[in-house]
């Protein structure tokens, strides 16, 4: 009796589980593949997945690995090697026909072996030197490489991220505007029922709403848009829903109050103008390089030999390893090369004055491009501190007409009108505290500055 009780107890236990995990399993499934970012997780995420940082990455690597090679020539050169030979057809050396000779004599013997140990060290290399030097420049040019890869890559998600928080509040005022319409479009109906207003007036109403229809599709579409070059600039799945946790707002950023101060913290800071300031450096190693080609080389060698040679009928144990060794000097220099070497050194000057001339070229463009956008960064200030005020003005006209409205004094033009202007001082708010921030991206990143993340919570 005890057991079929317990057996009935397992049997309604068991009929409820799948009605409890049934009710658990749409909320699970919901929160599944969510992303729910701010800026800074954006970047971070962005950060581990930019194709364009690991190929930066590899880019040092491959700088370490060069550097690495041009080190080479002037370390210890160590060679070994082992020759065995099978005699097929012997040797023979022909001797006089007369006592006490008796014609050809084989010289060669069956087998034959040689081992040999080499060693070389460069004592004097003026070229090796002149190349590592270049090579370590090369290193840091990669470095600074990867500076100017890591900050376009931010300053793309922040710009990315950007563009879809003001889609989606552009989004949020299309539809405020729609609601406000569509009260104002119920207000009317019923003062037309109570013989307040006319007919013509709620057909005013009815059209003002949508005619708002076709901005509501667009925004939406900007948002999706937005979105995908947002989930495609930070390298996740365009299937992922992704969740923005931030908003529009600017934080107290400190730039310098004037364009020398600017132009001389970009050139301290900018990594594209180290970088191309390196390469003359590492130009101006290569030309050494070249021209110490003309030098004598002196290299020491050393060389450790044995050999044996024995035929079929000895065991290769009672054959013999005669030890050799010897030890020298030797110097090398180039007397004429058919003008190659002086060829040379015209084209590494050459590349030298083109790479000087490029960064001429982008200090110039740097300049013109930091007062612009220094520019554009008080100028988005300002219209927010402008926009500021116009709001709360606008808020309160719009207030008012309603009320003088609803109340059958003031008209549906006047309704209107305060309507446009609340929506124009929201959207050209909205505007300058994009524009702003935006502005700030690209001053931080013509600055040398990496993108800061600037949200509000």
């Amino acid at each position: 009796m005890y057991k079929h009780s317990v057996i009935s107890l397992l049997l309604v236990v068991a009929s409820f589980a799948p009605l409890n995990a049934a009710s658990e399993a749409p909320k699970d499934s919901s929160s599944i593949g969510e992303l729910r970012v701010r800026l800074q997780d954006a970047v971070r995420i962005g950060l581990e997945k930019s194709r364009t940082l690991e190929l930066a990455r590899l880019e040092r690597r491959m700088s370490s690995e060069k550097l690495m090679e041009a080190t080479s020539a002037v370390l210890p050169q160590i060679t070994s090697s082992f020759t065995y030979t099978r005699t097929l057809e012997p040797s023979v050396l022909f001797l006089p026909n007369t006592p006490p000779f008796s014609g050809p004599l084989e010289i060669s013997s069956d087998n034959s072996a040689k081992a040999t140990l080499d060693v070389r060290q460069s004592l004097f290399n003026g070229s090796a030197y002149a190349s590592i030097r270049a090579a370590a420049t090369a290193g840091k040019m990669s470095d600074e490489a990867y500076r100017n890869a890591e900050s376009a890559v931010l300053s793309d998600i922040s710009l990315a991220y950007y563009d879809a928080l003001i889609s989606r509040d552009q989004l949020k005022l299309v539809e405020e505007s729609i609601a406000r319409w569509e009260e104002s479009r119920k207000d009317t109906q019923a003062m037309f029922r109570q013989g307040v207003v006319a007919d013509i007036d709620t057909l005013k109403a009815f059209l003002s709403v949508e005619n708002l229809r076709p901005d509501l599709i667009q925004a939406e579409t900007r948002v999706n848009a937005t979105m995908t070059r947002l989930k495609n600039t930070m390298g996740v799945s365009l299937e992922t829903p992704l969740v923005l946790l931030d908003t529009l707002s600017v934080a107290l950023r400190a730039y310098p109050g004037t364009l020398p101060a600017a132009w001389q913290e970009a050139m301290e800071k900018r990594p594209d103008i180290r970088q191309l300031e390196l390469q003359v450096k590492a130009e101006k190693d290569k030309i050494t390089a070249v021209r110490a080609e003309r030098f004598p080389q002196l290299t020491a060698f050393g060389q450790l030999e044995s050999q044996t040679a024995f035929n079929d009928d000895v065991e290769l144990s009672d054959s013999g390893w005669p030890v050799s060794s010897g030890v020298g000097v030797q110097v090398s220099l180039p007397v004429f090369t058919g003008y190659r070497i002086s060829s040379r050194v015209q084209q590494a000057k050459i590349s030298r004055f083109q790479t000087m001339t490029r960064l001429e070229d982008l200090r110039a463009n740097a300049m013109a491009e930091i007062e612009l956008r220094l520019s554009a960064w008080r100028e988005a200030e300002k219209r927010i501190e402008v926009q500021s005020s116009t709001i709360a003005m606008a808020q309160r006209g719009y207030r008012i007409s309603l009320l003088r409205f609803r109340e059958g004094v003031g008209s549906r033009l006047e309704l209107t009108d305060s309507e446009l202007q609340l929506n124009k001082a929201r959207t050209n708010y909205l505007q300058a505290v994009y524009d702003c921030l935006v502005a700030g991206v690209l001053l931080d990143r013509s600055l040398g500055r990496f993108p800061s993340e600037r949200t509000a919570e």
